[in-house]
């Protein structure tokens, strides 16, 4: 008998964010009233797509059991590890006695809050059909340099040249496999990444540009515009 695929998230939240300089790591702090983590979850949330959210979290962390999202009826919490690639593959075992091979599960960062439902659906329409799957990405609109050191080499030919977002999607039981393959690898800095390793070739799907990452304090105020201005619409 034949399983419709379900739908799952996975998002990796053990890092410190140390480019931030804050008294927390980035994912704690204050953003148009929540956590910036409590915001990125409510984006996922607000898709109802996902059958479950697994949320890969420090042992050390003592901000993630004070929120209420952390109760959350469809939040599970896994144990984060070292590296990005380590929590993301214990996110995906904390939901393994549940998810099938074949289910889809994308995989979101933490510090991207201002993700919309609208880009969920589209990646997730796009790729339902795709045999490896695919990530959120931005086409590069400015000048692209090859350096060493202060030293220019060369011009990038940009129209070759996308910056990955999140979510990434990919089927769970090979994000699962690729991930545990590249165990310890350091070009692995995202999922589709794992994916390139054992010779896949995922698809690019065009995010928005307001799917911005928090990682310097500059970032705070432009994603509170952001979600302002998504609010704004959802008013009007």
């Amino acid at each position: 008998m034949s399983h419709s695929p379900k739908f799952w998230a996975v998002v990796p939240a053990a890092g410190v964010g140390k480019r931030m300089n804050a008294d927390r790591p980035k994912q704690y702090l204050p953003l148009a009233g929540m956590t910036v983590i409590e915001q990125t979850l409510a984006c996922l949330l607000q898709a109802e797509v996902f059958t479950a959210i697994s949320v890969a979290i420090s042992a050390e962390d003592p901000y993630w059991p004070e929120l209420a999202i952390a109760k959350h009826s469809q939040v599970v919490t896994a144990p984060g590890g070292r590296e990005r690639a380590d929590s993301v593959l214990s996110g995906l075992m904390a939901l393994g006695v549940q998810a099938r091979d074949q289910d889809w599960v994308l995989v979101h960062d933490a510090a991207r809050p201002c993700l919309t439902s609208s880009d969920i659906h589209r990646l997730i329409n796009t790729l339902i059909n795709d045999p490896v799957g695919g990530i959120l990405a931005l086409s590069s609109h400015d000048t692209l340099k090859n350096v060493q050191g202060q030293t220019i080499l060369g011009t990038l030919d940009r129209s070759h040249i996308w910056r990955a977002l999140t979510p990434q999607m990919f089927r769970y039981g090979m994000l699962s496999a690729a991930l545990q393959a590249a165990e310890g690898n350091p070009a692995v800095t995202d999922e589709a990444s794992a994916l390139e390793l054992q010779g896949w070739q995922p698809k690019i799907v065009e995010g928005r540009p307001d799917n911005i990452k928090i990682t310097r304090p500059e970032d705070l105020p432009l994603a509170q515009f952001y979600l302002q201005q998504a609010h704004n619409e959802e008013q009007a």
